[in-house]
């Protein structure tokens, strides 16, 4: 899969059409075996409801799993021994900031730079939540990836549920559509509240409304002594192209366990806009 499209090329004349035949077949051959074992995206909320505290943690969550000695052997485990990866932080719809372009990995020294080059990024926050956003935006990234891989897989970690931009599930039906899985990542370590928006059964919500494709799943963070763990755990299950213990039942064929518009539902409702 996930090969890509080879480039169109310029028609060639006459006399060099055998070389140009040739030429294209070997470059679809090149094209058709992926050079990494999975594409991922990781696309990290950094939307006011989280707090400083749990930025960081992220943070450190994300560049600590990269470098243990789990992720590392799970790296040896895919035929390539490699993957690609690229880091985002989102909040609103139009607001997304690459923090890691594509790179590859492939054992403890590339391991090193992403994960100090994740650590050295100053954190930030920014208003509203738009996983569509995320999505949207995360799509075309596999499009400029220069390595092709076995899987293309968007991880979103986030505390609550869109709120902003077009509708989640439309944004997640079209990544499915192009053979995309996505993964979630929902954090709990608060109550809800009013103030944050908030809403029970946020890991319901990732299942129902989220996530999809084959093999696709949730990993939840319902403690912040977790948050590492819970990280390193979804990580490792990406790289080696497992799925957890307990797993998701598909949501096709029944209806959603929580309202999938409900984050703009609650937002309308309180500020009428």
């Amino acid at each position: 899969m996930a090969g890509g499209d080879v480039a169109g090329v310029a028609a060639p004349g006459p006399g060099n059409q055998l070389g140009h035949q040739i030429g294209q077949h070997r470059l679809a051959d090149k094209e058709a075996v992926p050079s990494v074992d999975v594409e991922l995206v990781l696309a990290v909320d950094v939307s006011y409801s989280m707090d400083m505290d749990e930025l960081a943690i992220q943070r450190e969550g994300y560049a600590q799993a990269i470098v243990s000695k789990e992720f590392l052997q799970a790296l040896k485990t895919g035929p390539n021994g490699k993957i690609s990866v690229t880091y985002f932080e989102w909040a609103a719809s139009s607001d997304q900031k690459i923090i890691i372009p594509w790179r590859v990995i492939d054992g403890p020294e590339t391991a090193d730079a992403v994960a100090s080059e994740i650590l050295k990024t100053p954190i930030r926050r920014a208003s509203r939540t738009s996983i569509s956003g995320a999505i949207n935006f995360a799509m075309p990234l596999f499009d400029e990836n220069p390595y092709r891989g076995l899987r293309r897989v968007i991880d979103i970690s986030g505390d609550g549920p869109n709120n902003n931009g077009s509708p989640v599930t439309l944004a997640r039906d079209t990544a499915l559509e192009k053979g995309i899985v996505i993964n979630g990542l929902p954090i709990m370590v608060k109550e809800p509240s009013y103030s944050t928006m908030d809403i029970d059964n946020l890991d319901y919500y990732y299942e129902d409304c989220v996530i999809g494709g084959p093999g696709s799943f949730v990993v939840t963070i319902k403690d912040r002594e977790k948050f590492k763990e819970a990280i390193r755990t979804k990580l490792l299950l990406e790289v080696a192209g497992l799925t957890p213990e307990r797993p998701v039942v598909p949501a096709a064929g029944r209806e959603p366990r929580v309202n999938c518009m409900i984050g703009e539902k609650i937002w309308q409702d309180r500020w009428g806009r």
